[in-house]
């Protein structure tokens, strides 16, 4: 009897570990389903319009050789660490172990200069000595410059760059600027999702980033740029790297005569000649407030990922910085952030002689992708431009040219509301998955009408590289837009 009934519990179990198994298999055909009419939508608005022209597009400034390394590998975690601290520049080596774990623990990217080029130096040979280390082409406009020569612009980059480098990047890629004796050199200290260092747990995949710059915070490539636009008129200046400026040790003044240089620069385009922007990490709120001035009302577009909107609303708003932001924010958050900033800015801008009128946002997360356009502008294919943004994030942390759904993760809810206040609620459309709608925004008393869009992001869950994202999303949208 005993024997019988241990057979049939025996007998009992095993089907209930098949049923699991097929209940699991199911849910697994249906997410993996889902993901599929997911990248078939996106796509479908992707290839919806193709470049049958070749924009022109002028970038500065500057070029570096990134050094790639894990963190763990580099970085090795020790009682001495005590508590994550922020500091503005780099000295010593505890210092970098207590910046980094002050970033890590929040997932947050950062990017800081080291002042002491010896211990950079032994830095950058530690790094290299590691098999898994490589180096690429790096720094934001050499990133962006690469990005929109793939997509079929004709592209100028000012960067200043030694011969071995120069040979690097494609032929197609106009360069001014001149011959470098050493190139800059970013170490780029990444960590992927769920990676423990210490007593931390990383809440996403990131990257901290350590420099010891001479070319890109002086902006050495400025002169010949400026030159080439006398007679060059370009569809779209983009304006990035003055991160490179944050804690540099500039003699008294000449950083402000960079910036009013940069200005310049801007003010003397013509308005065919749009203007992009993009924002990066800064940790020195003097520089922030400068680029407020002197840089954000000469630009058309802005582009900026969830720590740097958070950064920039906070400096624009309550005139203060913040270092770190949530690394996943709730898509009506940053919503209304970019609501806040078309205002202010324009608000801004309006006190200010030769000032643009601010007329895109692009904010890109982890998650989604969020683009502002003013109606009637020159901005087009808002809806296409999400749509590419929010694969080329996918493509590009996966090192791959399409969408793989097996390394592919949604991690967008079902729905979400369009802001914090009275917010409507809109449903994620597989089918359909990039949401958009009108809005008039009040400017004192001005109604602007906008167009906003929100796509889902597909996250790469076995992220090949995280630096460079930015550079690569912004750029793509960017392109079906111009």
């Amino acid at each position: 009897m005993g024997y019988n009934r241990s057979l049939k519990f025996g007998t009992a179990l095993t089907v209930l570990i098949v049923l699991v198994a097929i209940y699991y298999r199911n849910s697994e055909n249906v997410l993996q389903k889902r993901l599929q009419a997911l990248v078939y939508g996106l796509e479908k608005l992707e290839n919806k319009h193709v470049i049958t022209s070749r924009p022109k597009v002028a970038i500065g400034y500057g070029v570096c050789t990134d050094v790639y390394v894990n963190a763990k590998e580099l970085l090795n975690y020790s009682e001495n660490v005590g508590r994550p601290q922020h500091f503005d520049e780099i000295n010593t080596e505890l210092e970098l172990l207590k910046s980094f774990a002050y970033y890590f623990r929040h997932g947050a990217a950062a990017e800081r200069y080291m002042a002491n080029r010896t211990l950079f130096d032994q830095l950058v040979a530690k790094a290299r000595s590691f098999s898994s280390s490589y180096s690429t082409i790096g720094g934001n406009a050499a990133i962006m410059a690469l990005r929109f020569a793939k997509e079929g612009c004709d592209v100028t980059l000012a960067a200043k760059l030694t011969r071995s480098l120069h040979q690097m990047m494609p032929q197609v890629i106009n360069i001014v600027g001149g011959e470098a004796k050493r190139d800059d050199i970013h170490l780029v200290i990444e960590y992927k999702h769920g990676d423990v260092w210490g007593p931390y747990s990383s809440a996403r995949a990131n990257r901290y980033i350590v420099h010891n710059d001479a070319n890109n915070p002086r902006i050495n490539s400025f002169e010949a740029l400026d030159q080439l636009l006398s007679t060059y008129e370009p569809n779209l200046l983009v304006v990035s790297g003055l991160q490179m400026m944050d804690n540099y040790p500039f003699p008294s003044g000449e950083r402000q005569n960079l910036l009013l240089k940069i200005k310049k620069q801007m003010m003397d385009r013509s308005t065919s000649t749009k203007i992009h922007f993009e924002m990066a990490s800064f940790a020195e709120d003097k520089l922030l407030f400068e680029l407020c001035d002197s840089v954000i009302p000469f630009a058309d577009s802005l582009g900026m990922n969830e720590q740097e909107i958070a950064n920039l609303h906070n400096a624009m708003y309550y005139g203060n910085i913040s270092l770190v932001a949530n690394s996943t924010p709730r898509i009506a958050t940053v919503l209304d952030q970019m609501r806040t900033l078309f205002k202010l800015i324009r608000i801004r801008s309006k006190t200010i002689e030769n000032s643009r009128e601010l007329t895109r946002i692009h904010v890109h997360t982890l998650a989604y992708q969020a683009i502002f356009t003013m109606k009637g502008s020159i901005w087009k294919n808002t809806m296409a431009a999400a749509a590419k943004a929010s694969l080329t994030a996918h493509r590009h942390v996966c090192a791959t040219s399409h969408v793989d759904i097996r390394k592919a993760a949604l991690i967008l809810d079902d729905s979400f509301s369009t802001s914090i206040v009275q917010g409507t609620r809109i449903a994620l459309d597989i089918d359909k998955p990039v949401s958009c709608w009108d809005e008039v925004l009040k400017v004192v008393n001005e109604d602007i009408p906008v167009q906003v869009c929100v796509a889902p992001v597909l996250i790469c869950t076995v992220a090949a590289q995280t630096a460079g994202g930015g550079d690569n999303i912004s750029s793509a949208g960017l392109v079906l837009q111009i």
